[in-house]
């Protein structure tokens, strides 16, 4: 007799699917998922079975996938089949193939689901491969995260058998006489998960006898503990503050989180920050400005008290060419206009806007970021600056150095630092007789 009316109750209780869904059932030949089908039969839901041959077993994968097809045949239902070449897809993105196969068939029952309109899509994990799982987890170090073990619905992904330990299910595939085939490569302890579950667990059970039952209370506190985190860490990012498109969050800020470590690690770890990352950070908070962390697709800016967090996508700008005839450019989030006139105006109280004596330009000049040695003639100055130097006295942000337009002559002198100062030998002086008056607009 098969539990049936427990296997709905688990399916209800936790949402997984209604009495009228549509599941994709992923059957691999074996006991755990060979009962799963029969179970859904059983209690009357509407699947299908879908069985990947990943050609690794060579005739005995190729039976395997026989076994499931008359699986689907007895129970009455639709079957989907894929053959794939693992290895060479391993070797061609130089994976495992253990992750070479959890990529394809993952994959591929996304795309089942999707082109014939399954709900979702039912895999046969329990409690025996959650405890599996979560000692895996804690050798590779994922954090509290990796404790909450397998869960029983992720997206269109549900697990209807997490409510069975392995022994149960062995059990009830012999007492009711259900044929099924065993995967030759689970006795193997190549792969880390069968070390754990061949080697690593029966040790453990040594100590504990009831262990299933003890993971099982202690992943409740687990998932406990990781909403107390998410609800924690959704309050401190409330002190997030947002200028210009950058997140700012005050050092005072970081100093008082408590557990400091761990909870600025979840503030940052969706932006790609790393545990290494935090650690540095945390050190760098009593120590000067300046220091740049940076991630694919984000830096972080230790500067005046704050840390800056923004994004770095469409960072890079390259140079520009402006030829005599050019009426404007667009650079970046800016547009540099340029109007000729015949008299000696100078444009005062804007800084965005610049008169030039239009004698001293050789074209083609170029608008591009600054670079490290340039440097130029304040207006005002007769000695000459670096770049990097004024802008430190004029407190630009590093994070903002490399947004700031720098127009350059043909012959390579710096002309004007737009929105901040002109050189001042391309200055409209009594001796001018043209002018070529350069405005820059900030674009919507």
């Amino acid at each position: 007799m098969l539990p049936a009316d427990r296997f709905s109750r688990f399916i209800d209780q936790n949402q997984l699917f209604n009495s009228g869904s549509k599941v994709l059932a992923a059957v691999s030949g074996g006991t755990d998922s060979v009962l799963m089908a029969h179970l859904l039969a059983a209690a009357g839901y509407h699947f299908g079975i879908a069985h990947c041959n990943f050609q690794l077993r060579g005739a005995a994968a190729d039976t395997d996938q026989a076994f499931c097809r008359g699986l689907a045949d007895t129970l009455k239902v639709n079957f989907h089949t894929i053959n794939f070449d693992t290895e060479a897809y391993a070797r061609q993105h130089k994976i495992s193939i253990q992750m070479a196969a959890r990529q394809l068939r993952y994959h591929w029952f996304e795309s089942i689901r999707v082109q014939n309109h399954y709900d979702a899509i039912a895999l046969a994990h329990h409690q025996n491969d959650t405890i599996e799982t979560i000692l895996l987890n804690l050798t590779r170090g994922t954090g509290i995260a990796g404790m909450h073990g397998i869960l029983p619905k992720n997206g269109a992904l549900v697990r209807p058998m997490l409510f069975m330990q392995r022994q149960e299910i062995e059990h009830l595939v012999t007492a009711n006489n259900i044929a099924y085939v065993e995967d030759s490569s689970n006795a193997s302890t190549k792969y880390a998960r069968n070390k754990i579950r061949l080697e690593v667990i029966p040790k453990l059970k040594e100590l504990n006898p009831s262990l299933e039952e003890t993971f099982e209370r202690n992943l409740q506190h687990f998932r406990e503990l990781e909403t107390l985190l998410e609800l924690e860490v959704s309050r401190q990012r409330q002190r997030f503050t947002e200028h210009d498109g950058e997140l700012h969050l005050s050092v005072d800020a970081v100093k008082n989180l408590k557990p400091q470590r761990l909870l600025l690690f979840h503030l940052l770890q969706p932006y790609g920050f790393n545990q290494e990352h935090v650690d540095s950070i945390i050190a760098s908070l009593d120590k000067h400005a300046g220091r740049i962390f940076e991630t694919t697709g984000y830096t972080l800016l230790l500067d005046r008290g704050e840390l800056i967090l923004k994004s770095t996508a469409g960072d890079i700008l390259s140079s520009i060419e402006i030829n005599n005839d050019t009426a404007g450019v667009n650079y970046g989030p800016y547009r540099l206009t340029l109007l000729h006139d015949d008299s000696p105006l100078i444009v005062k109280d804007n800084p965005m806007a610049v008169s030039v004596d239009a004698a001293k330009l050789v074209y083609p000049l170029s608008i591009r970021p600054w670079q490290r040695g340039d440097y130029f003639y304040p207006l005002g100055m007769r000695s000459k600056q670096k770049l990097s130097d004024f802008f430190i006295h004029q407190k630009v942000p590093l994070h903002h150095k490399n947004q700031v337009p720098v127009l350059v002559n043909g012959n390579n002198e710096v002309i004007w630092i737009a929105g901040y100062r002109l050189d001042d030998r391309y200055k409209v002086s009594g001796k001018t007789k043209k002018v070529t008056i350069f405005e820059l607009y900030k674009t919507p």
